[in-house]
């Protein structure tokens, strides 16, 4: 049966008995913001319940009130038939219920192994039988992490695959996955649809939240949409199409997608704004990351990077954005050598940087919108020695509207938004970067729902219409076709081929070069 909004009310609910997890009119309020307001929800047995819906929409507050990390101020849930209400993270984990969350719980300077041996609830698996527990979960679920590898020089892939083996130690009869596939590549996220199968068919059940469609035909047995912290529908996926799950996520919105603009004329003897010679990255375990790597983007012009994680853009990235110094090679824009300067004096020469972790490297979560908007030029917010908050919050005022921020206003702390508002509010700073000249975007679209993915790759354009040098690294090989002129591709530290986008078989080529074959 398909639900609607018109079949889904409190007065016509009736408890599924048979279900896992019962949420029945499940409200939360955060001050004047009603995050979750009369939710309705049933997680059947051996099953994958998707949960899908807009940024802000209320996805993450309603995994959180699962897992006890807040308390709903309204309704009433149960497990296996019986009250549920966890005070804490602690009493879930020991009632079955574990969570990945969307930022990462890892102690960087800490080995994996552990971080996996840190237990909040007292759970601590010894030391002994660590080894084979792992075993037990690769053979199982396709899922296999490095036990002495520092969890600071792992790729964000594998950072998140830790989180999802910490979960799966615990043995959950339900795991909630808070958009499990944003930061994992193409391979990775085939293993993770092969291991939510192998959890149902061990017995437990898997609430995903995810913004990708596609996924969601793989892997669910059932999905929910939220809209404005409200069930607007959803339904078994045998009763329910892709296309309407899309159109209960947008609402009265008309349809976006990230279809190709019309091809902009780029002429190939625009000035270079960013070179790049002869770049090589060696890692801490002494392997090179980069090698020899050269890169040229014209302005005006739209260059991605695509590339399977790990095969050397993040540190590409890194380097571009001043972050790190290379053993070799130098960065130029414009002419002048930026290779040994700060990421003050990159900013001041035009250079924006949308990092691929926002919540690490992007933004301050204790600081408010405004604060981290203004981040990158104080100095424009000084008045008398001291900082005209006031214009701040003006200034900040207006990027929330200009690019759509869900957010009570420019007062709001940045981890009180959800992760793809707050990539709004990274991006609305970065390309408001004065005689903006050089974009680098990490990921720019990762954790955004359908319908924000291409707002912001109109941003990218238009950054470069305005004669902007844009940089794209992304693992979305449909984006980085609808959004750039040429892609080349990152593969064992080196950038192979130059892809020209208007050609129909550029998604082939693309996906050719990233498994090693063609040129």
């Amino acid at each position: 049966m398909t639900i609607t909004p018109d079949t889904m009310t409190p007065d016509t609910v009736t408890p599924d008995t048979t279900a896992l997890l019962t949420l029945d009119g499940v409200g939360k309020s955060f001050g004047s913001v009603r995050a979750l307001d009369g939710v309705h929800l049933a997680v059947q047995p051996r099953s994958v319940h998707c949960i899908l819906g807009e940024n802000g929409a209320g996805k993450s507050t309603l995994c959180n009130a699962i897992y006890g990390t807040v308390s709903p101020d309204a309704g009433r849930m149960t497990l296996a038939g019986a009250d549920y209400r966890p005070q804490g993270p602690v009493e879930a984990l020991r009632a079955g219920v574990a969570m990945v969350h969307q930022h990462f719980s890892l102690i960087p300077t800490m080995t994996v192994g552990d971080n996996l041996l840190l237990g909040g609830d007292g759970f601590r698996p010894a030391r002994r039988e660590l080894a084979g527990d792992l075993d037990r979960i690769a053979d199982t679920y396709g899922l296999s992490v490095d036990a002495k590898s520092t969890v600071r020089d792992l790729s964000v892939g594998a950072r998140q695959r830790v989180e999802i083996v910490k979960a799966l130690l615990r043995n959950p009869r339900l795991i909630l996955l808070d958009e499990p596939t944003a930061v994992l590549d193409p391979a990775e996220i085939d293993a993770l649809m092969a291991t939510c199968a192998a959890l149902t068919d061990d017995g437990k059940s898997v609430v995903l939240i995810t913004h990708k469609l596609a996924e969601v035909a793989r892997a669910a047995d059932e999905a929910t949409v939220l809209r404005g912290g409200t069930v607007v529908g959803g339904g078994r996926l045998a009763d329910v199409s892709l296309s309407t799950l899309t159109e209960l996520m947008l609402g009265d919105a008309p349809p976006v997608t990230a279809e190709r603009a019309p091809r902009r004329d780029t002429p190939t003897n625009a000035p270079i704004c960013l070179q790049v010679n002869g770049i090589t990255v060696k890692g801490a375990d002494g392997r090179t990351a980069l090698s020899d790597v050269d890169l040229t983007v014209r302005a005006g012009e739209i260059v991605g990077i695509a590339g399977v994680e790990g095969n050397g853009q993040s540190e590409l990235t890194a380097v571009l954005s001043g972050a790190s110094t290379p053993d070799a090679g130098t960065v130029s824009v414009d002419g002048e050598d930026l290779t040994d300067t700060s990421p003050a004096r990159r900013t001041r020469a035009g250079v924006a940087v949308i990092p691929e972790d926002r919540h690490a490297e992007g933004m301050v979560a204790a600081l408010s919108i405004a604060e981290n908007i203004a981040m990158p030029r104080l100095a424009n917010y000084r008045r008398w020695g001291l900082l005209d908050r006031r214009r701040m919050r003006v200034d900040a005022a207006d990027a929330i509207t200009a690019y759509g921020v869900r957010a009570p206003g420019p007062d709001t702390t940045m981890g009180e938004l959800s992760g793809g508002n707050q990539q709004k509010v990274v991006l609305a700073r970065e390309l408001a970067t004065d005689r903006l000249r050089v974009v680098v975007a990490a990921q720019p679209t990762r954790g955004l729902d359908v319908g924000a993915v291409a707002f912001v790759l109109d941003r990218l354009r238009d950054a470069a219409d305005a004669g902007a040098a844009v940089l794209v690294t992304s693992s979305e090989i449909d984006e980085l076709i609808a959004v750039c002129d040429r892609v080349t591709v990152a593969y064992r530290g080196g950038l192979r081929g130059s892809v020209d986008t208007g050609d129909p078989r550029a998604a082939q080529t693309i996906g050719r070069l990233l498994t090693g074959v063609g040129e």
